[in-house]
């Protein structure tokens, strides 16, 4: 697997991590911040962008932030099946971490919440 290459727009308060430069890819909103570039033929992230960085990987008093993937709704079974997979996969995992919401017993909303990233990596 190719090291990451990060890249952080400090005016914009953008991440854009790249798995596999100048890939062809489709693009993916997981919800308003968190956009996911994915070649679905081959199964694989090539890049993710996080809007408003710094507000997502921000940690509170009680734990990591934890935002909802709304983006998954809008996509059809076999493309969110897909996309749940790349989620829980390296080299994705390493930068968001996948757990569910529950507020009743019966719903389950996907939730992720932003790995710490050493800001060494992030310029």
């Amino acid at each position: 697997m190719k090291t990451p290459s990060f890249n952080y727009d400090e005016l914009s308060d953008t991440l854009y991590v790249s798995f596999e430069p100048g890939a062809e890819a489709t693009g993916i909103e997981l919800n308003n911040n968190i956009l996911l570039r994915i070649n679905k033929d081959k199964r694989k992230a090539i890049g993710i962008t996080i809007f408003d960085f710094s507000l997502l990987a921000q940690r509170a008093d009680f734990g990591p932030r934890s935002f909802p993937l709304t983006g998954l709704l809008e996509l059809s079974d076999e493309l969110r099946e897909l996309v749940l997979e790349i989620l829980q996969s390296q080299p994705v995992n390493d930068l968001l971490t996948l757990s569910t919401y529950t507020p009743t017993l019966l719903e389950a909303i996907p939730i992720t919440s932003v790995q710490h990233i050493p800001t060494t990596m992030a310029e």
